[in-house]
This record gives C-alpha cells, structure tokens and sequence, in this order.
C-alpha cells in the first residue's frame, strides 16, 4: 500500500525514516507489537535494550498516525486530572501511574540523548499560563499537588509570566521545568532507526486485520502474513479502528478520534521572536478551546486550533488562528502559515487514559486526550517491564476492563460541536 503523508511541518522538514518490508508471511517471536509511533516503538526499544526478541507491525509508516502529526509539546501531566484525582480513581496503581506522568518528559529527553536520536529536542520547560483571574486557584492547586509528588513545578504571577510569554494575555499560571518540545516525526523515525540498531524488526505497511489469543500465543494476522508471540501491546491508540473494524473493537469505541488541527507560521523575523517567548518553553493554556503555541527550529510558531463543523477547515483556521496569534502578541504583524494539517487524537468522555490487561501476557493503552507525546514513550518503558515479568503490584499501569461508549458511532459525529461548549464557557469564566 501507497503511504500518503500529510501536509505538516514535520513531514516537509525531516529527512526520511527508514526503508522497512512489509510483512508476508508467518514469523514467531518473543513480544509483538502492533503500531509504530511513540508507544509502540518505546516498547520495543526497551524491550530490546532487555534482549526481548521484538517484532513490530505498522499499518502505514512509522509517525504516519498521531505520533507524527501533533504539536511536539512534551508535557508531564494529564490534560485535566491531577494526582490527587488519579489516586482517587485507581489507588496504590494510580500512585505509581502519577510517577510515570511525573518523569515522562525526562524518560523522552533521557532517551534522545542516550540514542543520540536527532529530534530538535528542547528541554526548555512547559508553561501553562491561566486566562482568567479565576483560574489561578486551578494553578495554585496543581503546584501544591504536583509539587507534593516532587515534580519541578513553580507558580508563576501575571508579571513574571508577562515576561516569560511575551504578552498581556494571561493573568499568571504555572510551569514544570521538565518538559519542552521536539520535532516529533524526526522522533518517531529516530526511535524506529534506534529500535533496528538495537535488533527489533519493523514490519511497515502492514495493517493488523486481527488479534487473537490460541495456545498460550499471541497471533497478530495481517492481509499477508502473522506475527506469534508469546506477549503482544496494542499501540494503535484513536487508530484502533481505522484499519480494521475486528482488531480490538472494544477499545476503539472506548475512544472518539478526534481531528486536530497544527499550524505552522511562516518563519518570524529574529528582531520580533526575541519578544515572544524568549524562552523557548512550550505553552498551552487553560482555554476550553486550547490556545497553545511553541517554537520549532527554525523560527516558526508552531500553533493550531480547531472547528465545530467539519467544511473546508483548513481555509477557515488561517484567518482565525492568526488573529488569535495578533491578538495575542501584537508584535506579529501580519501573519501566514506555511503548513496546515490535522490528525487523530483520542478522547475519552471523563478525560483519562484507558490502560487493559488483554490477556496473559497481552497489553494495550488508549485515550491521550491530547497529551500522549511524553506519556507514550513512559508507558513503553512500562509495558516493555510487563512484558518482562514485573509484577503488576511495580508497575504503573492502572489497569482497567474497556468500556466501550454506547453509541459510538453518533457519539464520533457530535463530538466536534463540544467545541461550542467550550467556548461558551472560556466566554463566561473569571
């Protein structure tokens, strides 16, 4: 099959990743795993840093799904719920999960540099600044509980993060010194170049059809070929469903694959990008309707937005998402991008990840809410440690049975118009 990459910036700046075979034919190995972004391809760079034997089957190309399309922003936490909600939910599991969440941004950036994988990683922090005088309490609130975990967290004042942001747009916030940005398809085509270096195989073009548990294996069955294996992880995220409708149905209905949009400008002049984020720190706000934007390498603001009706959304985000970036720093001036492109991300209704035991030996994850670029590559690391034989009682892995949302398929056409709510509420906060 021909593999068509979007129109994104990373696919117009990365050199190309490598030259893999489809699968055709049977291969029996130790683990398999199913989907080659960040998840899949972490899992099966820790695996063989254990000596795993380790197969990996991708329907498109590596960082072809959401791994490569998003806005590279590495951010430690969740996209709603602190640690004291993920212990409340999930107890002594949802504790160790708080710890992964912790170091994820350090487990990515500790693994560029220990593969030397080129990335265009910036450890610069993240920022998360409030737009509403109100919303300091949720800032106040984060930093005491993060901090209480012992993540590098600061609260921030509306001056210093005025100095830090390059605008009067918001009224304070906080930062966690341990996240920034990358270029995420360099590294997802870096992890997958790391993963064959260190002996996995990568078999590209090949959509999983089916999963199946048959004495004592694990069989992953493609159009022309099947993996078997003693242990198997499911990476295939909001693309659960895309390829297959019989490959895990429960957890793609657990999820609704949602489209965002990333925008790339135009590169800035260097007089003016001295003011804006001087930092270089990712940003994402407390909007509903996320306002968030980073710098890539070479001097663009990497941004994006999103639309409730799904016509011509490309051609109606530039006009509106440049007004945002005016409004937000004036001394932009005039504004135009250069890319435009979308993908999927997962949501879940009550906003967490949904991570499954499938079987003995099986495993699998869904539901990023937007915040998968650092918690994939973490759980890599902890599924390749299930795959070992770790207890379950060492892990961070707050497992869960799938529940899939009662009608999926009209719950996937309404989902966009939350946005709508969204904006009523951002329009009414204090």
């Amino acid at each position: 099959m021909a593999v068509t990459w979007p129109p994104s910036l990373w696919a117009h700046v990365s050199p190309p990743g490598p030259d893999l075979p489809m699968l055709e034919g049977d291969v029996t190995t130790e683990a398999v795993v199913v989907g080659a972004g960040f998840t899949g391809l972490s899992t099966a760079l820790h695996l063989r840093e254990a000596g795993i034997p380790t197969v990996v089957v991708e329907a498109a190309e590596p960082g072809w799904g959401a791994s490569g399309r998003n806005n590279g922003q590495v951010i430690p936490t969740l996209s709603r719920h602190d640690p004291a909600a993920i212990i409340a939910r999930h107890g002594d599991a949802g504790l160790r999960f708080v710890h992964v969440l912790r170091d994820s941004a350090s487990i990515l950036f500790d693994l560029v540099r220990r593969h030397a994988i080129s990335a265009e990683a910036e450890q610069a922090g993240w920022l998360q600044p409030v737009h509403t005088p109100g919303r300091m309490k949720i800032a106040e609130r984060r930093v005491k509980d993060w901090g209480s975990h012992g993540a590098p967290v600061d609260l921030i004042d509306r001056a210093r993060m005025r100095d830090l942001l390059g605008s009067e747009a918001w009224f304070g916030g906080w930062s966690n010194s341990s996240g920034g940005h990358i270029n995420p398809l360099m590294l997802a085509r870096g992890m997958a170049q790391a993963a064959l270096a260190s002996g996995a195989t990568i078999y590209a073009r090949s959509p999983a059809q089916k999963v199946e548990h048959r004495e004592g294996r694990w069989v992953v069955r493609t159009a022309r070929g099947t993996v078997t294996a003693r242990a198997l992880v499911l990476a295939t995220h909001a693309y659960t469903g895309e390829f297959s409708r019989d490959l895990a149905p429960e957890i793609a209905k657990e999820v609704v694959p949602t489209l965002s949009w990333q925008m790339a400008t135009q590169p800035i002049s260097h007089n003016v990008a001295g003011s804006i984020i001087p930092g270089r720190q990712a940003m994402s706000d407390t909007h509903g309707e996320l306002y968030f934007t980073r710098w890539d390498a070479r001097g663009r603001l990497v941004t994006g937005g999103a639309v409730a009706i799904p016509l011509n959304q490309a051609a109606r985000l530039r006009p509106m998402i440049a007004a945002r970036l005016q409004k937000l720093w004036p001394q932009l001036g005039e504004v135009s991008f250069d890319h435009v492109w979308s993908g999927y991300i997962g949501m879940t209704p009550d906003y967490f990840p949904r991570l499954h035991r499938l079987g003995p030996d099986g495993y699998a994850w869904a539901g990023c809410n937007g915040r998968a670029v650092a918690l994939s590559v973490a759980l890599g690391r902890e599924f390749s440690r299930a795959v070992q034989g770790t207890p379950e009682t060492e892990l961070g892995l707050p497992f869960t049975k799938p529940t899939p949302i009662p009608l999926h398929g009209i719950a996937r056409r309404v989902a966009p118009l939350m946005l709508n709510l969204y904006r009523w509420r951002d329009a009414r906060e204090v």
